[in-house]
């Protein structure tokens, strides 16, 4: 099982206008490794940062289970991983520092160079949450009665944006379970807009959170391995209305989760 994926630097447009094109992803199971930097003549990075700032070897990126390491491989510069989902949460590796784990499930790994900063995203989409459900917790209530934790096959965030894009999806059917239609990414982007973390919230935003959930998070069948962001075509409408219907299945968001949208406009 892929535990962390790597979307690799954009690299510059073959021709003036081209469109951007789709990210590039390394994905990596437990134990796996993947070094960064410029790369040395006949060793090409893993991670390639163009950089002339940046050493030819500056470091590695490790999966370990639901979480990853970092490695800082330069005599002289820090560098700071960021929390994407966080209001400027993020850790200092120091040079020379050796597996440092990184707790984000959303990460960007800033490094300094001459175009001012040099960055590259990594995900670690399995993140455990343990059940909240009271069945499941040991009878002083205090934690699991016996044996290893009961974890969620499904590793929904309730405080990240995804989650959010996820519940503004299924609100009108937890609503009304007899509502038919499934929001569309505009209506989803309206709805999310006025909340503080969502306020710079785009379109493309909310397509690459629902291709996230749906090849990453929820695993629909046929998604699973897709690149966020690469886009469905004509399959976005029926991608939603899939995520809608696993999601409500299993109860992986819940009435109450609506506190967490803003208040329904009246009138």
């Amino acid at each position: 099982m892929d535990t962390v994926i790597v979307q690799l630097p954009e690299r510059a447009a073959a021709r003036p206008g081209a469109p951007p094109e789709r990210p590039r992803l390394l994905r990596m199971g437990p134990g796996e490794s993947a070094d960064f930097g410029r790369g040395a003549p006949g060793r090409p990075a893993a991670i390639p940062l163009e950089d002339q700032g940046v050493s030819r070897q500056a470091g590695e990126v490790t999966a370990a289970e639901d979480y990853w390491r970092l490695s800082n491989f330069s005599g002289c510069a820090t560098y700071v991983v960021e929390n994407l989902e966080g209001a400027g949460e993020h850790v200092k590796v120091a040079p020379g520092r050796l597996g440092a784990p990184v707790p984000f499930e959303f990460s960007r790994v800033v490094l300094p160079s001459f175009g001012g900063a040099t960055h590259f995203k990594v995900f670690a989409p399995q993140h455990a949450y343990l059940d909240a459900d009271p069945d499941h917790l040991g009878a002083d209530g205090a934690g699991p009665g016996a044996g290893e934790h009961t974890v969620s096959p499904f590793a929904l965030d309730p405080t990240s944006k995804y989650f959010l894009v996820l519940l503004a999806l299924c609100e009108p059917r937890l609503r009304d379970a007899s509502a038919a239609a499934v929001p569309g990414v505009n209506d989803v982007l309206e709805r999310l807009r006025s909340l503080p973390a969502c306020g710079e919230l785009t379109r493309s935003a909310v397509n690459y959170h629902i291709d996230y959930l749906a090849g990453s998070k929820l695993r629909l069948r046929g998604e699973e391995g897709r690149e966020p962001g690469g886009g469905g075509g004509g399959r976005t409408g029926h991608k939603r209305e899939e995520l809608v219907a696993l999601a409500l299945r299993f109860d992986l968001v819940r009435e109450g989760h609506l506190a967490l949208l803003p208040p329904l406009r009246t009138g």
